[in-house]
């Protein structure tokens, strides 16, 4: 039964392999007969904009369609004002088109989306519009126009053969996934809620949580530019994704408490929050309709009915101050996570049963994407001393070819700037190359010069262009050796309209194109790429602490969604590139963690401080820890930590002083501040090697017993 599993799988990857392989056939001879027709001179850059933009969901096409047009468009403009203010001054020239395309490649490192493909087509436009154009400044407006209508024309046919050939809607991939983890969150949390959950599997649980949550915004994002339906639903599906997020670190804090609880002796308190949770895991109990909307209305009425349950247990709890204050807060956490579920599980309902224009007002929300703004610029300054570095080599020897040369380094520093091995993947995309030239060589000179018509043109190619889209499907197992070999093989044979049959051009050619691939791994290897590095790991961990002063110091007007989304995209960036099981592995995990559950809560917090009436000097107190909160996450240490504890301790000093008078105000306040010592003093934590052991009486901690 596994083996005819692993064979069913095998031949379900195959089968979409092989469709891909015949839509980018499709399309390379769609565009290169409409290419000749039009009596375009440079078929193969249509070709070449195929090969870049093909990807077997439509749209994906669409997305990087969108992004190349833009930046094509950008970078003929761009030629033509550089042109039009050098015509005569080469050094010039050079610098500046150097500078141009070292800020396009550094825009690729900053957008980590398909946003990139604009930044990388904007630099290699200008510089395919305007080297060409050197020797005769004239017909650089004539040479922009011609390459731009061929990218235009490769961007058309590839989104028409992905639209009507075999299409795979991206919508439906993104509505499949968006309901697995929807599915897959509820089947969880029933669980979690009948008992304590390990802090591994709650690691684990963050983890496929934050991967869901940036899936699902890469597909949103990719999704409006194939479905108008998406497009007018897009903001929702933000929001739905939002809240997800928001209802996933309430569950979190949840489990931490009671974790930490019983950790500390207090099994009785922690067994009664569990019994607090048995109507939520009612509510989400498996139910023979599949309807959302019934999901929604039982949380709703169980959210309504927590206070009184949360009440008659109260009642069963040894009486002690500081245990009661533990309970509550942890029945204000349930609440909470019970109203966000519902939130969560009533727009889901709405997105699943509707569909078309959704009808009434929508909270704005957005996704934040923090980025470090060191690895742009290094890239920055990598491709502009690489191009650099070519422009002089060709002025200094006047060499024909060396414009091609400086192209392949132009769309490859562009490229592979993104990944976290450029070497290996250089090296990959070489020899990709160097077998797409041979495959041309024996296409050009031993299949086509006996041929005539373009029914023996595609009869001389495919059975060698074919093999570069298969390639491209295997990415995962060799990166770069598809793409190599296709850009190897539709540079080389060089489309043209007449076509030109010339071995020692060919040759000098391909041999300035692979000197440009070899220039380009050198580049890396002298200025290595920081995408995945332990450097930049360190840098990213440090921006993720930094969360914490983020959601201590921010306006809170949009901070909840913010937080929530930054932090997550932050931490995917540190863990896409982090070994699992490592040493460093378990470490960003607990980060992860202490800082979700640390900058939820001060939201939280500085919420109830704005718009609660409280005790001006309670106010000043909360808003004195929420600062020395801020400062332990920032440069975390004992001295810090001790001040952090000390600033939460006396504001929930003060809190509870201030309790029988202004309980409406004092109450939510003291919840958080709750959470918040509770989340220092957690010795599994990763404030754990921070926390001062002496002297502080909690570490003593009763253990609970019956009430008399």
């Amino acid at each position: 039964m596994r083996r005819g599993s692993r064979m069913a799988l095998f031949l379900a990857g195959e089968r979409q392999a092989w469709i891909f392989v015949f839509k980018c056939l499709l399309a390379f001879y769609l565009t290169a007969w409409l290419s000749m027709l039009f009596q375009l001179k440079q078929p193969a850059t249509a070709m070449i904009t195929v090969a870049i933009v093909m990807h077997p969901q439509r749209g994906m096409v669409l997305a990087k369609s969108f992004y190349r047009a833009i930046g094509t468009v950008a970078g003929s403009v761009f030629a033509l004002l550089l042109m039009a203010a050098f015509p005569q001054q080469r050094e010039l020239f050079v610098f500046s088109l150097s500078l141009w395309v070292g800020l396009c490649s550094g825009g690729a490192v900053l957008h980590r989306n398909f946003m990139a493909y604009g930044f990388v087509l904007a630099g290699y436009t200008a510089a395919v519009v305007a080297l060409p154009a050197v020797s005769d400044p004239y017909r650089v407006f004539d040479t922009a126009m011609l390459r731009v209508s061929e990218v235009m024309l490769g961007i058309v046919i590839a989104a028409l053969v992905s639209d009507i050939v075999w299409p795979e809607r991206l919508r439906d991939v993104l509505q499949r996934t968006e309901r697995e983890h929807f599915d897959d969150f509820i089947a969880f949390a029933r669980e979690g809620l009948l008992g304590g959950i390990p802090r591994e599997q709650l690691e684990q649980a963050h983890l496929r949580c934050v991967r869901a949550a940036v899936q699902l915004e890469d597909l949103r994002a990719s999704v409006i530019f194939e479905d108008p339906q998406a497009r007018v639903r897009s903001s929702r599906m933000r929001l739905l994704n939002l809240r997800y997020m928001a209802a996933a670190t309430s569950f979190q804090s949840l489990h931490h408490l009671v974790n930490r609880l019983e950790r500390n002796h207090h099994g009785r308190t922690a067994r009664a929050l569990t019994q607090l949770y048995a109507p939520v895991s009612a509510a989400l109990a498996p139910m023979a309709s599949p309807a959302l909307r019934p999901l929604a209305a039982r949380l709703d009425t169980c959210e309504a009915a927590l206070p009184s349950l949360a009440m008659q247990l109260r009642t069963t709890l040894r009486q002690d101050p500081d245990l009661l204050l533990q309970f509550d807060s942890g029945a204000a956490l349930l609440s909470r996570f019970a109203g966000e579920l519902r939130d969560f599980a009533a727009l889901e309902a709405t997105l699943r049963e509707t569909q078309g224009h959704l009808q009434g007002e929508i909270e704005e929300v957005t996704f934040k994407r923090p980025n470090d703004k060191v690895a742009p610029l290094i890239a920055v300054a990598r491709t502009f001393i690489t191009m650099l570095g070519l422009s002089v080599f060709w002025l200094a020897t006047d060499w024909p070819l060396a414009t091609t040369a400086m192209l392949l380094a132009t769309l490859f520093s562009g490229l592979l700037a993104t990944t976290s091995a450029p070497v290996a993947v250089t090296a990959n995309t070489l020899g990709g190359f160097a077998l797409g030239v041979v495959a041309s060589y024996i296409a050009s000179f031993w299949l086509l010069p006996g041929s005539d018509g373009f029914t023996m043109l595609v009869l001389g190619t495919l059975p060698l262009l074919m093999i570069g889209p298969y390639l491209t499907t295997r990415n995962a197992t060799l990166p770069g050796v598809g793409t190599g070999y296709t850009l190897g093989f539709v540079l080389t044979l060089a489309l043209k309209n007449p076509m030109v049959y010339d071995p020692d051009r060919f040759i000098n050619e391909a041999l300035a194109s692979m000197f440009g691939l070899m220039v380009t791994g050198i580049a890396f290897m002298l200025i290595p790429a920081v995408v995945g590095s332990h450097w930049l790991r360190q840098r990213q961990m440090q921006q993720l602490r930094r969360q914490v002063q983020l959601a201590a110091t921010a306006p809170t007007h949009g901070l909840l969604y913010a937080f929530e989304s930054g932090n997550r995209d932050l931490f995917h960036q540190i863990v896409e590139h982090t070994r699992h099981g490592s040493a460093q592995s378990r470490s960003l995990m607990a980060w992860g963690l202490a800082v979700h559950d640390c900058g939820r809560t001060l939201i939280e917090l500085r919420q109830d401080v704005q718009h609660a009436a409280l005790p001006v000097i309670v106010r000043g107190s909360v808003q004195q820890a929420v600062r020395a909160l801020a400062e332990l996450y920032d440069a975390p240490d004992v001295a810090r930590w001790q001040a952090a504890d000390h600033a939460v301790e006396r504001a929930i000093q003060l809190a509870s002083l201030a309790l029988p008078q202004a309980r409406a105000s004092c109450q939510p306040a003291l919840s958080h501040l709750l959470q918040l010592r509770n989340a220092l003093r957690d010795d599994e934590s990763a404030l754990a090697p921070y926390i001062a052991r002496t002297g502080l009486g909690w570490t003593l901690g009763d253990i609970d017993a019956p009430p008399h």
